[in-house]
């Protein structure tokens, strides 16, 4: 899996001019499946994202989780995350998952983020042409592969 982690003040997702979810102070997490990934890729990627250390402290350093400061979560998949460009410049998508993997890893992946942070997840919808906007606050953005691990 490989997830780009945004630290914003808000986020949103609007399906075909319609709002479908938004949150305020939190993360928005852009997910991308491959058909490699497993129960063990999401386990590792919901700890490690409601833990990581990306919110300001009261001496402004970053030393807060979102489950610190009590932040919300937005999650959108994105299989263009999987883009490969080595050939030509029309990206091909090869590795990402198709939707009968893609969709059940990305319901266990919000699943997993709700189970850490204990509250509701927001998200987008699986396969849905979507407009995201946010406040990226910072900008933080970090970027994971949970295939490096190490």
């Amino acid at each position: 899996m490989v997830a780009v982690i945004q630290r914003v003040s808000s986020a949103s997702v609007s399906i075909n001019k319609s709002l479908k979810s938004e949150i305020a102070n939190g993360l928005l997490i852009l997910v991308g499946i491959e058909d490699a990934d497993d129960q063990s890729d999401i386990d590792w990627l919901s700890k490690k994202v409601s833990n990581l250390r990306i919110f300001a402290d009261e001496h402004g350093v970053m030393n807060k989780s979102v489950l610190d400061v009590d932040g919300e979560v937005l999650v959108v998949s994105q299989f263009t995350l999987h883009a490969s460009t080595k050939k030509g410049n029309r990206p091909s998508y090869i590795k990402a998952a198709k939707p009968d993997i893609a969709i059940p890893l990305y319901n266990s992946f919000v699943e997993g983020i709700q189970n850490e942070i204990s509250k509701e997840v927001a998200t987008g919808e699986f396969g849905a042409d979507m407009q995201i906007s946010l406040i990226n606050d910072g900008p933080v953005t970090i970027l994971i592969d949970t295939k490096n691990r190490q």
